[in-house]
Formats: structure tokens, C-alpha cells, sequence
């Protein structure tokens, strides 16, 4: 069985090495002429390093990653904290999910994943442009590149997903009317950063700010500085555009001072457009299938996004596993069972974690407080969920 992944992404990648594991082979099609990957940073939470432990990478990810001491969430004026709980601190988050969470470089994480995978199982430079479906499987066509036969496609190409556009008919990702700055500082250039080896939310008035440490010591910190507006995202074509110092200050008036450090040390230039994929009826259509952002994009507040691609790319395979024309829709089916509701359910509850945290109303700060309290036990369905034995069971809903 030929197999073609479009998008040599965190999911494409992980969708090979899962697929190796059950003895398949497939090739993965990426768009650029070199492996690297946009962005700066990465958390990996339990439900993806069980998964990429188990695929034969975490010895290699440890030594190049860091496991925060608390998840802590601070009042954004003041810096007081308004809840914490242990992480690497007591052993307590691998002792409860059973896998270590992680900040990591998402260009170190890909380095390892890609040469796991091989560079003879990756085609660079091939830019799908159409999708030729036929009776026993699809016609790949590519930019300058001859077409490619496959009895499966699987699109892991992320929010405009060409793939995507051929299963559905054509359904864009959305702008959420929320923005970020982004960047990575060195910590030891961050003199006002209490806790810099803590994952941390700073929360206030139409805006929040997540940062984590990242690198085997934790000597660089990523942030992730989420902001209301602009009403309309000004660009058709990117999701990134200019921006200027003084807007990211704009956003974060008043704000603690390792706020604003942070923002000047990253010399911060871009503003990031949060796009999300609505939800979608159909994951599949005849011989192509979705996995990842392609299928379900959504808000990084949870920081699900490389994880569920992960999730998804596990239980893929398994279905991938003794396909044939006749089992191919009902193994498809069966997949999409699988993790539709859990994707949606991560998808609301980031919306849902974007208004909690872009709050200061007294009444909304007493709901919020008790949310922070028991985060552990409120979200313990997301982090500990593992992929090897759902067994064609759906994940509980949490309360």
C-alpha cells in the first residue's frame, strides 16, 4: 500500500514513524525546500511524550528539553499568585500522567523527529496543488514535479490545508479575533521574570501572557503574549504581519515589569493572526484522510495543538494497519469516532480558557479562582489520555 503524507509537520512526522512501527512505509510530502519549522517553542504535555516515548524518541527529547517546576497563574498588574501547583517539583505531574511534560525548541523537537523518520522518506520541495481521486486511490499533483500515485493521502499540512480544501469542498480556517506577540529571550536577560522555570499565565483585561522555559537548562524562555482584536485580520494571505514595539506595549499597559522586559528584549516586530478550524462534518473522502491542524485547528491556550496531531497520528496508523478498498470507510469512520469529540471538546475549552483568562470583573475573578484551584483535576481528561487503548471507546466528558 503506497501512502502519501502531505506536511512534514509534527503530525506528518509522527504519522510515519507510528506507521513504521506496524512495518507500513510511507513517503512525506513537504511543501519547503529545507526541514525547519515556523515558530519558536513547543510544550509537550503527557498525552504526546507517552506517545513519542513509546516511538523510540524521549531519551533524545530529554536531552534537549526541560520540564517546568510549577504551572503557576499570576495577577498581570501585581505578579501575585493566584494559583500554583507542582510540576517537576515533587515529581508530581509524571507521577499523576505518567509522562513528563516538556519545553522544548520546536526546531530541536523536529530535528529529532525528522531524522528518526529519514531524509529518504521525505520529498522537500513538493507543493501539492491538486488532488485526482480515482476508483483504487488518488493522483498527487505537485508544483514542477510529476504526479505522484498513492492508495492513501493523509493531510497533516496544517490550517490551509490543500488536502482539507479536497475532503470538505473547500472550508477555511477562521480568524478568532485574537492576536499574539511571540519570541524567545535568554533568561539570564529576564532580572524581573520571577519563577522563570515555571510554565506561567499572567492574567488581565483583554489580554494574558503564557511563557515557559525552554532547552536543556532552561536557559531561554518563550512567550506567547495573547491580546483582543484587531476586529478584522488585515492580511488574505498570511497570518503574520508587522507590528511595532509600541503596540505590544499598547496591549499590556501597566502590566508587571517582566511583562514588558520580556516584550523589549525579543525586540518584538510581528503579530501573530489566531486561526482556528471550525468544526468540521467530514475528516475523510474516499482515500484521503486529516489529521492534525488540517482537521482541527484551534486556540493554543491549552497548548493541544502538536499534542492531539500526535494523538491523532498514533490512532491513524492502527487504522492504517490491513487496509483495504472494502474496510478503507469503515476504518476511516472509526478514526474520525475516535477523535472527533475530544478535538472539539479541547477546541471549546480553549475558547472558553481565552475568556477566563482576559478577565478582571470581580464576580468572573471568583469563578476563575476556583478554576485555577482545581486545574489539576479539571484537566487531568486532557493530559492523561493515552491513544493505545482507547480500544474504540470516546474519553469521558469532563465536568
Amino acid at each position: 500500500m503506497k501512502i502519501a503524507i502531505i506536511g512534514a509537520g509534527i503530525g506528518g512526522l509522527a504519522l510515519a514513524l507510528a506507521l513504521r512501527e506496524r512495518g507500513l512505509e510511507a513517503t512525506v510530502f513537504e511543501q519547503a525546500s529545507r526541514l525547519t519549522e515556523i515558530g519558536a517553542a513547543i510544550a509537550l504535555s503527557a498525552n504526546g511524550t507517552r506517545e513519542l516515548r513509546r516511538l523510540g524518541l524521549l531519551d533524545d527529547l530529554l536531552a534537549l528539553a526541560i520540564e517546568p517546576t510549577e504551572l503557576i497563574y499570576r495577577d498581570g498588574m501585581t505578579g501575585d499568585r493566584l494559583a500554583a501547583h507542582p510540576m517537576s517539583l515533587e515529581h508530581a505531574y509524571q507521577d499523576r500522567f505518567g509522562a513528563p511534560y516538556l519545553g522544548i525548541h520546536r526546531a530541536d523537537l523536529q530535528k529529532v523527529m525528522g531524522a528518526a523518520v529519514g531524509v529518504e522518506t521525505i520529498a522537500l520541495d513538493h507543493r501539492l496543488t491538486r488532488i485526482e481521486e480515482s476508483a483504487d486511490g488518488v493522483m498527487l499533483h505537485f508544483t514542477d514535479r510529476d504526479p505522484v500515485f498513492a492508495d492513501v493521502v493523509v493531510g497533516a499540512d496544517g490550517v490551509r490545508s490543500m488536502v482539507r480544501d479536497h475532503v470538505t469542498g473547500g472550508r477555511q480556517a477562521v480568524y478568532s479575533g485574537t492576536s499574539a506577540y511571540r519570541g524567545i529571550v535568554p533568561t539570564s536577560r529576564l532580572s524581573a521574570l520571577p519563577d522563570p522555570q515555571a510554565i506561567q499565565f499572567w492574567i488581565g483585561e483583554n489580554a494574558h501572557m503564557l511563557h515557559y522555559a525552554i532547552g536543556p537548562e532552561g536557559g531561554d524562555v518563550n512567550f506567547f503574549a495573547v491580546v483582543e482584536g484587531p476586529t478584522t485580520w488585515p492580511s488574505e494571505t498570511s497570518w503574520v504581519v508587522p507590528a511595532t514595539l509600541a503596540e505590544a506595549h499598547a496591549g499590556f499597559a501597566r502590566w508587571h515589569p517582566a511583562i514588558a522586559q520580556m516584550l523589549e528584549e525579543a525586540a518584538v516586530d510581528k503579530r501573530w493572526g489566531l486561526f482556528v478550524t471550525p468544526p468540521l462534518r467530514q475528516w475523510h473522502k474516499g482515500p484521503a484522510v486529516l489529521i492534525g491542524d488540517a482537521a482541527h485547528a484551534m486556540l493554543p491556550h491549552h497548548g493541544q495543538g502538536a499534542n492531539t496531531s500526535i494523538e491523532d497520528a498514533c490512532i491513524l496508523a492502527g487504522m492504517l494497519e490491513d487496509l483495504t478498498p472494502l474496510n478503507r470507510e469503515e476504518r476511516f469512520a472509526r478514526y474520525e469516532a475516535l477523535r472527533r469529540l475530544r478535538t472539539r471538546k479541547i477546541q471549546r475549552s480553549a475558547w472558553d480558557a481565552n475568556a477566563a483568562l482576559h478577565t478582571v470583573a470581580a464576580g468572573a475573578s471568583k469563578r476563575r479562582q476556583a478554576t485555577l484551584a482545581r486545574f489539576p483535576e479539571r484537566f487531568a481528561w486532557i493530559h492523561g489520555y493515552d491513544a493505545r487503548t482507547v480500544d474504540g471507546r470516546l474519553d469521558p466528558v469532563p465536568e
